[in-house]
């Protein structure tokens, strides 16, 4: 790989503008994220892509990640390239927020997220993660019968966040709004990857099951938020809705508006529940092609846990699984790239980055980088021994972005899949379903085109 590094004029930077039919021939045949990765292989780590009237800036290298989320960090935010995000799913929340707006978001809800804040949910966790156990002892365990993984998942890490954020009880409630929800990001998804746009008005069967499911989702927030309003506030349950409707901004004294509760609502279930699912699916796809890591895993789990479940303390003693954990985030980020736009004229090693300019930080490739990665292909959590990860550049690895917009909620989300691979993995094996070839694939986050039957197995 020789990256364009250290270049001194525009005209240097590579260049890439398929046409249009070479375009969707290089989509059809590799899927958009392989055909993103043979551009990276033959340009380069910095590459302007020039499909039609659209032009992408592509980030890989390490040096560039770090400017763009933390040295130069000011020229850049989130700009049109969230725009449908904004108006068709996440409003004005924290993960589409800019400027003092984001800023007085973060500042505000920055404190249930530390390492420390969403060990209060661990209860949570280890409930919501049992029952998955003895629906899995009933009706799964050794049926002969594939499950899909992403659905069991999905399922699960949705439990979670209703009980976390709302309060509320599983059930039909929890499948009505995970399918909603999951319906409206799957729309976004299409309309983002696909080669027709079609305009929201048009009243399209995928247009009228998207409206369907934002106005459901919406309606079941606003009665939350009006039903705990209408019972005195020390009836309110310790969850994250009410420390958002009961947290005041510190420099206006003023609560969160009505419409932003419903944004963040909306923002924590969506962007909470689909990516730690994949991050997790993916955990259990790894380990079931990677037998020498599923048996020290299960070493770890046995000698540490026994018959017992986690404590908080317990998972200090479980380094080997966290490291599990962080090489599926290596290998299969649940975000493989995302977008930052120039907001002023910026210089990257070089190379004048006009303001307006679209740039995607291709995490997915950066995990690849045969500079910073040895077998970059390989799954090896012995990447993550602290010695090792300690020598390595600080921003090869940003599978929750970096900088002052790295994820809110990734402290959640680890916690979180730490808890259940622990839990999960003591007691069960999960098998592909033989002769099954995955077929990974973005379509807004990574995915497998044709699912991942697997099989439950008891330990």
């Amino acid at each position: 790989m020789n990256p364009a590094l250290s270049v001194d004029t525009p005209r240097t930077l590579r260049e890439y503008a398929p046409s249009t039919l070479e375009m969707l021939k290089g989509v059809r045949r590799e899927g958009f994220l392989g055909w993103l990765m043979s551009i990276w292989r033959q340009h380069g780590d910095l590459t302007r892509v020039r499909m039609g009237s659209q032009s992408l800036l592509l980030v890989v290298h390490p040096d560039h990640v770090r400017h763009i989320n933390v040295t130069g960090r000011e020229s850049y935010d989130k700009g049109e390239s969230y725009d449908v995000l904004r108006e068709l799913l996440l409003g004005n929340g924290i993960v589409t927020a800019t400027g003092d707006d984001w800023r007085r978001q973060r500042k505000l809800m920055a404190p249930f997220f530390t390492p420390r804040g969403v060990e209060k949910f661990f209860p949570i966790f280890l409930s919501d993660t049992q029952q998955l156990i003895e629906r899995w002892r009933s009706q799964h365990q050794g049926s002969g019968h594939p499950v899909e993984m992403l659905d069991e998942m999905m399922q699960v890490t949705a439990a979670v966040i209703l009980h976390s954020v709302f309060s509320t009880d599983s059930g039909d409630t929890l499948l009505r709004i995970k399918n909603s929800i999951e319906t409206m990001i799957s729309h976004i998804s299409g309309m983002r990857t696909g080669p027709v746009q079609v305009p929201q008005w048009v009243p399209t069967p995928g247009n009228l099951r998207f409206r369907r499911a934002r106005k459901l989702v919406t309606a079941y927030i606003r009665e939350l938020i009006a039903r705990r309003r209408a019972i005195p506030t020390e009836q309110w349950p310790d969850d994250l809705l009410t420390k958002l409707m009961t947290t005041k901004d510190e420099e206006t004294g003023t609560l969160m508006a009505e419409q932003l509760l419903v944004d963040n609502g909306l923002t924590m279930f969506a962007a909470g529940h689909e990516t730690t699912a994949r991050t997790l699916s993916f955990l259990w796809y790894a380990l079931s092609q990677n037998p020498e890591v599923e048996r020290r895993l299960h070493a770890e789990l046995d000698a540490v846990l026994g018959e017992a479940p986690p404590t908080i303390n317990d998972l200090k003693k479980l380094p080997y699984t966290l490291q599990v954990v962080k090489e599926v985030l290596r290998l299969y980020p649940a975000a493989p790239m995302y977008a930052r736009d120039a907001v002023a004229d910026d210089e990257l090693d070089g190379i004048r980055i006009p303001a307006g300019t679209r740039t995607i930080v291709f995490s997915y490739a950066t995990h690849r980088h045969p500079e910073f990665w040895d077998e970059p292909e390989r799954f090896e959590p012995d990447r993550w021994l602290p010695e090792r990860e300690a020598a390595r550049h600080a921003h090869a690895y940003h599978p929750f972005a970096i900088g002052p917009r790295i994820c809110l909620g990734n402290n959640f989300s680890l916690l979180e899949t730490h808890v259940m691979a622990a839990m999960l993995a003591r007691r069960f094996k999960l098998r592909l379903k033989p002769g099954h070839v995955p077929r990974i694939e973005m379509s807004g986050t990574l995915g497998v085109r044709n699912g991942l039957p697997m099989l439950i197995e008891a330990r």
